[in-house]
């Protein structure tokens, strides 16, 4: 998944002994799943997806079992959130400056050797401490990874094909997330949740061989020389992603609602996990269950998404997603049943995948290629800024008031933020992004592309 790809039908300066209309023509009505570079890259992220599901069950599980507290739960999630956010503000500009996909097989080696070392290090007991050195790093080196994997679909298919190239790559991850936590749960319930993680180590290692495997299409041509003269001034580098970010309308009050959106919504897979052992009297399996059945909302949401955002626009679909999802965490605080949480859950899932793969989309289709990893790393690293904040006010919350009254405050707030989006660019912005896509590939750095 790197650079000089063997498929490069996109690029308008390429000469062949072909006829160049037809291959571009060829290759736009083709399946994604025929194109090899691409299916080589799918099968790749599914396997380490598949994997990284255990440990997504498995870290809050072996705090939980060490320590009993949803509090550590939060604030271990709180620190490796951080890291994250540090790693974002550097992501971007690595991405941007060298080849993605030795970034992207450097971090998934990493993780290998890291996420190797806890049980290893659990064969001589419980030892908390090191999940709070180990998971900020592995957090970290998956910022680097998430962003060079988000701009290098710029890479992999054609402009007009990003929104189905998401779509397919998320349905896929979470089709895998569906059985990942199904069987993290049995392994974590007969083994141990170490076990677990040590299937997600070796996952790590499978997607950086498949990464291996595959060459990306070059940077555009055009966009070449203005990479090359930004890469004497680093700063310069990382606030042309932000400054890209404040003068795109659409993009500027995504990146604000969405911070707050992270705010109340961070900690919701530790809250979930205490309710439904605290609360509801399940096991580690029953955890495992909950999580894997709701995933099929997330498939649900990505093979959803291309359609309604064709049929409704962008705006439409991304604020009746959040809108669902505020009303999905009010009922998984009130929901009393294990059937009614994973139903629940599914439906929050289903939404949040929505709206993540719509925002996700617009920035690949509307930043100039040269800029899309600062502009994806300052856009992840402002609106996750809050997100360790409020995961730790979350949890700790949830145990000392208690789940429903947590959930109903975080849905509350995820209602206001679909409800502010109906006053801000986003609502029109489907319209507006159609009525210019014809001029944004010339846009310059920084430019405001509001349409």
């Amino acid at each position: 998944m790197s650079s000089r790809g063997r498929l490069v039908v996109d690029a308008p300066l390429v000469r062949t002994t072909l006829d160049p209309v037809s291959r571009v023509a060829n290759a736009r009505h083709a399946p994604l799943w025929r194109d090899r570079t691409f299916g080589t890259y799918w099968i790749a992220q599914s396997l380490s997806a598949a994997g990284d599901s255990f440990a997504y069950l498995a870290v809050p599980l072996l705090v939980l079992q060490a320590t009993g507290s949803v509090a550590q739960m939060g604030l271990l999630t709180a620190v490796a959130g951080a890291a994250s956010v540090v790693a974002g503000v550097f992501g971007g500009v690595l991405v941007d400056r060298y080849d993605r996909r030795t970034l992207m097989i450097a971090a998934d080696l990493t993780r290998l050797v890291l996420y190797g070392l806890v049980p290893l290090a659990w064969l001589a007991g419980p030892q908390v401490w090191l999940l709070f050195v180990v998971l900020p790093i592995c957090e970290a080196a998956g910022m680097v990874f998430q962003v060079a994997a988000v701009t290098a679909v710029r890479n992999l298919v054609d402009r007009d094909r990003i929104t189905e190239a998401n779509g397919r790559l998320q349905a896929t991850f979470a089709a895998t997330a569906v059985l990942g936590p199904l069987l993290a749960g049995v392994v974590s319930a007969r083994f141990g949740p170490a076990v677990a993680i040590a299937v997600n180590a070796g996952s790590f290692a499978l997607s950086a061989a498949g990464l291996w495997l595959i060459r990306l299409r070059p940077v555009e041509v055009d966009d070449a020389a203005d990479a090359t003269a930004l890469r004497q001034r680093p700063l310069a580098e990382f606030l042309a992603g932000a400054r890209f970010l404040w003068r795109q309308p659409v993009l500027r009050a995504l990146t604000v609602l969405l911070s707050v959106f992270i705010f109340l919504t961070y900690g919701f897979t530790d809250v979930l996990i205490y309710h439904v052992t605290h609360d509801l009297g399940g096991s580690e399996g029953t955890v495992g269950t909950v999580l894997g059945v709701a995933a099929l909302g997330t498939v649900a949401g990505a093979l959803l998404v291309a359609p309604l955002r064709r049929r409704r626009g962008f705006g439409v679909t991304w604020i009746s997603a959040h809108t669902v999802c505020g009303c999905a965490v009010v009922g998984v605080g009130a929901a009393t049943s294990v059937p009614a949480v994973t139903a629940l859950t599914a439906v929050y899932l289903c939404c949040l995948s929505i709206g993540g793969i719509c925002s996700m989309s617009l920035r690949q289709e509307i930043t100039p290629d040269h800029l899309l990893g600062r502009v994806t790393s300052a856009f992840w690293s402002i609106h996750y800024s809050l997100g360790p904040a409020g995961a730790a006010v979350l949890t700790w919350s949830a145990g000392r008031y208690g789940v429903q009254a947590v959930t109903l405050v975080a849905g509350a707030g995820c209602l206001l933020v679909a409800i502010g989006g109906l006053f801000t660019p986003i609502r029109r912005a489907g319209a507006e992004l159609a009525a210019s896509r014809s001029g944004l590939r010339a846009a310059p750095a920084g430019g405001n592309l509001s349409g």
